[in-house]
């Protein structure tokens, strides 16, 4: 009997489409020969299969043709709440349904930004200097100058709990503080201010089993944008090259600390961390990590535990590059949990 699979998909941010391209991505990918593949696209209270069958929430069941149908696996792929901070894995930990990401725990640690480089921070982990808000009052308390003394300028403002770049700004003067906060709050109740981090962006993808850690190769972002925003993510405006153009011992570094951060949240599946390569730390001149690879800076931007699954995604293009089989790869992730 083949192990029917659940990829879950939506959810109720401005990724639900985003999610949507991932679970179509996901299911080109899987064994058809080995799983029963059937997408789950929810959005707020609607719950339903690709064809319109409405998902029963009491047992994670759906009904078509007077038969009904249960799951063995679900793999999230929901870039946003409830699939990325935890709701739904303690919905699926409850009807003892195994599923491809991180726990509860770990989920709501990385989908908070400011809470987990903090927290990764006491680890040893380079973050960049930033400032919180929330919405009212505490936001107000900040002004404008205020932020700026404490991450400079230029800086980043966007959501604290969103991605795909939806509300991020790069704000080169104290008038764009004020519209890139609004701009950020209307995508979460909670904004990240920034210190800019001038460098090498590189992002890098691993997983682990009950027997083995793979790292992926790095791949690096090169965008004329002025940051890896949604269009340069999803419109080909950026140039993505792996393996990524920097010194193994970069390299080999990079990718241990990705598995060490793997370690320290409890990860499970696929997850994936963006790196930021400067010059040595307090100091202003940028440093080439190609030509002068001993004064770098590795410094962590975020982690990503459901990171997308589109063709031209990061991870399918680490894993192509690795000479590994996505196929092989997902077929890894799901039978762990049964093994």
């Amino acid at each position: 009997m083949k192990r029917q699979i659940a990829i879950i998909a939506g959810g109720d941010s401005s990724e639900h489409d985003v999610s949507l391209r991932s679970a179509a991505g996901l299911y080109s990918f899987m064994d058809k020969d080995r799983y029963d593949i059937t997408i789950v696209d929810l959005e707020g209270s609607k719950w339903q299969t690709e064809d319109g069958c409405p998902i029963d929430k009491n047992d994670f069941s759906f009904t078509r043709g007077g038969v009904k149908h249960t799951f063995d696996f679900a793999y999230i792929t929901i870039h946003g709440t409830p699939g990325e901070n935890g709701l739904l894995q303690g919905y699926l930990d409850m009807l003892k349904i195994p599923y491809s990401c991180c726990n509860v725990l770990a989920a709501a640690l990385t989908f908070n930004k400011y809470t987990c480089n903090h927290y990764l921070a006491g680890f040893g982990f380079h973050i960049a200097p930033s400032v919180l808000l929330r919405r009212q009052p505490s936001a107000v308390s900040y002004q404008p100058s205020e932020i700026i003394n404490k991450v400079g300028l230029p800086c980043f403002i966007k959501s604290n709990v969103g991605g795909s770049s939806f509300g991020c700004t790069k704000v080169k003067t104290e008038e764009g503080v004020i519209p890139a906060i609004e701009r950020a709050f209307q995508e979460g109740d909670e904004v990240i201010c920034e210190a800019y981090m001038k460098g090498t962006e590189v992002t890098c993808g691993v997983y682990k089993t009950k027997d083995k850690a793979v790292a992926f190769p790095i791949t690096e972002v090169v965008t004329k944008n002025e940051f890896f925003d949604y269009d340069a993510k999803y419109n080909g405006q950026v140039s993505e090259i792996t393996p990524a153009r920097i010194p193994d011992a970069i390299r080999d570094q990079i990718q241990a600390e990705t598995l060490r951060i793997y370690d320290i949240i409890g990860a499970n599946g696929i997850i994936r961390v963006d790196w930021i390569i400067t010059g040595m730390r307090n100091t202003e001149d940028y440093v080439d990590p190609v030509a002068d690879p001993d004064k770098i800076q590795i410094n962590l931007l975020e982690v990503n535990t459901t990171p997308g699954m589109t063709a031209t995604s990061f991870i399918p293009q680490q894993v192509r590059a690795a000479g590994l089989d996505i196929k092989e790869v997902l077929t890894d992730i799901i039978e762990n949990k049964f093994n």
